[in-house]
């Protein structure tokens, strides 16, 4: 059998599989009680608020706490048992270390620079790379439809990430930003870092308008940097949401769910096999690359 026969067999038979599940299950209209932001919001488990600050823990912390754990745990259990002959997590570990350790950090700044700000990259790398992985776990998170097990409310299943929450990138590259800034003005002196932000050769008459340029530049990174983190991440769960059964629900069609669910599965291996670790990948190369150029000797 053709390619092509073996592609009009295959959606033929989506829709006679829809044509049968609508007629089992009718269109019920649409769902006006079906609320997908909710899916992100976040309700405080514990209410904690300190003045005028929210210290309330919600399922954002809970994912925070997971993924400093998995950091934490995966390098000190890979550290105390390596061996000569190591084994495929070992390995993998090993090839994300070396990753970070001799591609972004070395690849992106000198030696002494590498040696000094390694342990701040790495840690970024690897927290980034299980915040984003974890949030592709299912765990009863979802307070906002619990489930009753033997009388008692349980929240439901549901898909979540600390990183689709733009406090949390923002956070992080608020700590990037401010760290090289502080290492640009140690190695060159208050007056030459922002002296260095000016290329050498750059005519009077230009100077005052490229250092403006230059300064914008600098305050958009923090935008850039956070921002591509958070949507990434965000705008895969909402398509995964919405493929995965969130448009079945919204539109009360339960024969679109054939066509969608395919989709979903192929969206969810798409971001757990690419998305998540380029993300921290990004997000950790563009850190050292910020402290590389910020101390650099020449711009």
């Amino acid at each position: 059998m053709s390619t092509k026969a073996k592609v009009f067999l295959g959606l033929g038979g989506l829709i006679v599989a829809a044509i049968l599940v609508n007629f089992v299950a009718p269109s019920e209209g649409k769902n006006e009680e079906f609320q997908p932001q909710n899916e992100f919001k976040l309700d405080p488990w514990v209410e904690l608020k300190l003045g005028p600050f929210d210290m309330s823990l919600n399922k954002a912390v809970l994912y925070l706490a997971l993924a400093c754990a998995l950091t934490t745990i995966a390098m000190v259990y890979i550290a105390k048992r390596m061996q000569d002959r190591p084994n495929r997590v070992q390995t993998a570990v090993e090839a994300a270390y070396d990753l970070a350790r001799n591609q972004i950090t070395r690849g992106n700044m000198d030696e002494s620079m590498a040696l000094k700000w390694f342990p701040f990259i790495g840690t970024l790398f690897f927290f980034i790379l299980f915040s984003n992985l974890i949030g592709y776990l299912p765990l009863p998170v979802n307070s906002e439809e619990p489930v009753d097990v033997l009388g008692v409310s349980v929240p439901s299943f549901a898909l979540y990430a600390a990183t689709a929450n733009l406090s949390i990138p923002l956070m992080l590259t608020l700590m990037v930003w401010l760290a090289y800034h502080i290492e640009g003005i140690r190695a060159h002196g208050f007056i030459g870092y922002f002296k260095s932000w000016i290329p050498a050769g750059t005519p009077k008459a230009m100077t005052a308008p490229i250092f403006v340029i230059e300064a914008i530049s600098q305050f958009v990174r923090i935008i850039s940097l956070s921002v591509r983190l958070f949507a990434n991440i965000l705008a895969g769960h909402l398509l995964i949401l919405f493929m995965g059964g969130g448009l079945v629900v919204l539109l009360g069609l339960a024969a679109l769910g054939i066509f969608t669910l395919p989709i979903a599965i192929a969206f969810f291996m798409f971001e757990v096999v690419l998305i998540a670790g380029l993300q921290a990948f990004i997000f950790a190369t563009l850190t050292s690359i910020y402290l590389g150029s910020a101390t650099a000797a020449h711009h």
